[in-house]
């Protein structure tokens, strides 16, 4: 009997070593500095290294749904090499970058990575996700699944009857000026933004909804920007209620496959099944970069504009005061008032945007804290700037006489 356990646990042992053999070095990566529980606010830097990486191969994390690439890539050639005034590698090192795809006039100019990652892999995208729920309103708009952006949330979302967003419009909810009271404070385990995700949504409803149709008004809508990732995945209700198609599939059909994007991508899912849209694409840096060229432009994939005409030029221009001089939000973009916008994530993942100088920068990041507005983010906007000035130097100082 003895004898037959021992060969019995061997046995056992050696389909574990299998298996782990089996897996692929993020996802082991992942296994072995498996998170302690679901809410990555509160998660160690090492364990977010490896789990930002892999957040849909385990699915005690999440479910994912994939968002299928199309069989014709659209191609990124090298250009020459950009001539920055900044210690790149330094920079990098101080962001935790894990990857960095700087696009000049649809050449890549630089791409370095970090972190023990590549160009094959895939790293989460955080709130820059919100950028692409956004433009998939454009497409539901150009598609006539949503009448108007004037139209009230209510009128699309099941369970949203009755509370303080019956008084919301589909343009408020795109510039978060609903005025219903919301805490996205990061480092707050009570906030709202760090409790939504893990609620029980009661019964037919989605859990997001579930969670906001119970919040208060704090002001009159249209009249108080106030930042909300609840609100943008009530977006991705919105959108998927009006299509009538999961938020992944349709960015899939209206953008990941016409324009050309080289590899699957996964998004993650809620606990009712909707996509997390107001985060959590999982994507290279390179498709990120190429989203960037897709909104650089015009939003056309295919020959086909995906948008209305009039987008973008909204979409992309202050729509809502945020309290910083030069900046301002968009429908789900950071604008700035020289005419270069921003998709930006927690940790530092983000898409920049310069129009003017033809630039795309798309980065995934593993911040040491999810957010720094005076320690790596200002480093990142001085980044951003250099990367400008590289491209169209300042007009040299008139000497005085």
């Amino acid at each position: 009997m003895k004898k037959w356990i021992i060969g019995l646990l061997a046995v056992l042992a050696i389909g574990a070593g299998g298996f782990w053999l089996s897996l692929d070095k993020d996802t082991r990566s992942v296994l072995a500095n498996m998170p302690t529980d679901r809410n990555v606010l509160f998660w160690s830097v090492d364990e977010r290294d490896a789990a930002f990486r892999a957040l849909d191969a385990i699915p005690v994390l999440s479910e994912a749904r994939v968002i299928e690439a199309g069989d014709t890539v659209y191609p990124l050639p090298k250009g020459d090499p950009i001539d920055l005034d900044f210690d790149v590698d330094a920079y990098m090192e101080n962001q935790r970058t894990s990857g960095l795809v700087i696009i000049h006039d649809g050449k890549v100019v630089m791409e370095k990575y970090g972190l023990d990652f590549g160009p094959e892999g895939k790293w989460t995208s955080f709130s820059v996700a919100k950028s692409l729920t956004s433009t998939m309103v454009g497409a539901a708009v150009k598609d006539g699944a949503i009448k108007s952006l004037d139209d009230k949330v209510s009128a699309y979302i099941k369970g949203l009857e009755g509370s303080a967003y019956d008084d919301v419009t589909i343009r408020q909810l795109l510039t978060m000026t609903s005025g219903v009271r919301w805490n996205e404070d990061y480092t707050d385990p009570k906030s709202d933004v760090a409790l939504f995700n893990e609620h029980k949504a009661e019964d037919g409803l989605d859990a997001t909804v579930s969670y906001m149709r119970k919040l208060p008004r704090e002001a009159p809508a249209g009249e108080k920007w106030v930042y909300k990732t609840g609100e943008t995945n009530l977006i991705g209700v919105l959108v998927s209620e009006a299509t009538g198609k999961p938020l992944a599939e349709y960015l899939s059909e209206k953008v990941w496959k016409p324009f050309g994007m080289e590899q699957d991508a996964t998004w993650l899912l809620g606990s009712t099944g909707h996509e997390i849209s107001g985060c959590c694409i999982q994507a290279s840096t390179r498709d990120f970069g190429r989203f960037g060229l897709f909104i650089l432009g015009g939003a056309i994939a295919d020959g086909n504009r995906v948008v209305p005409d009039d987008w973008l030029p909204a979409a992309t221009t202050k729509q809502a005061d945020i309290g910083a001089p030069g900046r301002g939000y968009g429908y789900q973009w950071w604008t700035n008032d020289d005419g270069s916008f921003a998709a930006q994530g927690i940790f530092g993942q983000g898409i920049f945007i310069d129009p003017a100088r033809k630039l795309v920068i798309a980065s995934n990041s593993n911040w040491p804290t999810a957010t720094d507005y005076d320690g790596v983010g200002a480093e990142r906007e001085r980044f951003y700037k250099a990367v400008q000035q590289a491209l169209t130097p300042a007009p040299e100082p008139i000497a005085a006489n």
